[in-house]
């Protein structure tokens, strides 16, 4: 039988593996940062979006996040970077932080996190560095 969406033993079953496991890797990419509230890093609606002064303008991310508009424009830089160092302190990670720790803690090898995302959701959730 293929499990759906109504199958009370769904969440159950996925985790049964876990505690057999002497450790968990987490491997964790912007959907963390983004199911917590927020905006992805390099999709078109991503941060630069977010930023006011930029989402009137056609600025990408490639421009935004380069030393030339450090050198131009710094003030627009820097306020980009701003807003996003305020949208990551403002964030509360989900619960599925708290979660993937749960799992983690009676496992004799503890867990380990790898992760592109600079967002410190992680460390804010209580995830040792």
């Amino acid at each position: 039988m293929i499990p759906t969406d109504t199958d009370p033993t769904l969440f159950e079953r996925r985790a049964e593996p876990l505690s057999e496991a002497e450790g968990l890797l987490v491997t964790a990419g912007a959907g963390m940062g983004v199911d917590s509230g927020l905006p992805d890093f390099r999709g078109t609606d991503g941060f630069w979006r977010a930023y006011p002064d930029l989402a009137q303008s056609s600025i990408c991310f490639q421009e935004i996040a380069n030393p030339r508009t450090f050198m131009a424009d710094p003030q627009l830089a820097w306020g980009f970077y701003g807003h996003r160092l305020a949208l990551y302190r403002a964030t509360v990670p989900h619960v599925g932080f708290d979660l993937l720790r749960k799992f983690a803690e009676p496992m004799k090898k503890g867990a380990f996190v790898y992760t592109s995302n600079v967002d410190g959701r992680f460390h804010k959730a209580g995830w040792p560095a």
